[in-house]
């Protein structure tokens, strides 16, 4: 069995001056990989991972995640390429569809080729090719290449996503697939699965894609704070994925009750619809012993890594602490 690994998702929201020492705080904890948010409306992710790269030494590093309805392929390949150099090779890419979009008016047609397309320009141009390439979504000239240093021909790949296509091409062609806004251990299997059918297809073996399960987190010695805190945190990615889940029933209506006190600026009372066990579904929440347990279950069922979430805690960094020395410390 693989050992467990570990990585922290940060939000874009803090000032860029705290990201360095996040990231070695979370590199001098253990944890194996440092992710960024690249959720509409925040800052953008590289300038916080640049931060994070020149701080460190060993994680891996990268924006989860990156799309390619608001930012071009090549746009994408110059950054993670960027991104190779500053921390000298640990760069990983994250891609998605991503969500709220339609609130700046950005459709999203189809997202499988979209993401697939997207992943053969960046790979193409980070091994050096200029020959060009013309799909049915991107078209890049022949002759055009990245005009700065590489570090490496290839990134490691994430992809996020839940549908059964998207996750498919995560098993034909990605090294991840992050299950972005989950804590649910009944859903690694059903992922599974669906990575397998795309690893038939693409000769590779089972098992390829590994699964990352990550979410929202808030843990403290006063887990019931802790559980309070995660309910209005989890409040807007609770809206997206709720419905993407096939093993939570969600009562009618409740998703769009939380859309619309989101909308009216009301995370708390959006939070507070939010159930004992639906949080449990959809945050890692509670005391450090309750979250081990959810991690562990996440584990059992066949996931590969576990990414935890901000805001972490009550306080800034207490709750990161916390979870690299009484969660971290249990799985190694």
């Amino acid at each position: 069995m693989k050992p467990a690994r570990f990585g922290v998702g940060l939000r874009a929201d803090r000032n860029i001056s705290e990201y360095g020492r996040l990231g070695r705080l979370a590199e001098e904890l253990g944890f194996d990989v440092v992710s960024v948010f690249a959720d509409l409306g925040y800052q953008p992710p590289l300038q916080a991972l640049l931060e994070v790269a020149a701080a460190t030494d060993r994680v891996s590093l990268g924006p989860a995640c990156l799309n390619p309805y608001t930012v071009h392929p090549v746009e994408i390949a110059g950054q993670v390429a960027a991104l190779d150099v500053a921390s000298n090779g640990r760069a990983y890419l994250g891609l998605a569809k991503g969500a709220w979009l339609a609130s700046i008016g950005l459709s999203q047609p189809r997202p499988v080729q979209t993401i697939r397309e997207a992943a053969e320009v960046v790979r193409m141009l980070l091994a050096g090719d200029s020959a060009g390439y013309r799909g049915e979504v991107f078209t890049v000239e022949p002759g055009f290449r990245l005009r700065h240093n590489l570090v490496r021909t290839s990134a490691p790949l994430l992809i996020g996503g839940w549908g059964e296509r998207t996750v498919a091409l995560a098993g034909e062609i990605a090294d991840e697939l992050k299950v972005g806004g989950s804590a649910n251990a009944l859903l690694v299997p059903v992922m599974l699965s669906r990575l397998a059918k795309g690893a038939a297809r693409a000769g590779r073996e089972a098992g390829s894609t590994g699964v990352v399960m990550g979410a929202v987190t808030v843990v403290d010695d006063d887990g019931a704070a802790a559980r309070d805190r995660a309910r209005s945190a989890v409040a807007m990615y609770f809206e997206v994925v709720a419905r993407l889940d096939p093993t939570v029933a969600v009562l009618s209506g409740l998703v769009e009750q939380i859309g619309r006190l989101l909308k009216a600026g009301d995370e708390r009372g959006a939070g507070r619809l939010i159930t004992d066990d639906l949080l449990d579904r959809f945050a890692f929440s509670g005391t450090p012993e309750q979250v081990a347990r959810q991690v562990r279950d996440i584990f059992d069922a066949g996931a590969s890594r576990v990414e935890f979430g901000a805001p972490f805690g009550l306080g800034r960094e207490g709750g990161l602490r916390l979870l690299g020395k009484r969660v971290l410390s249990q799985f190694r």
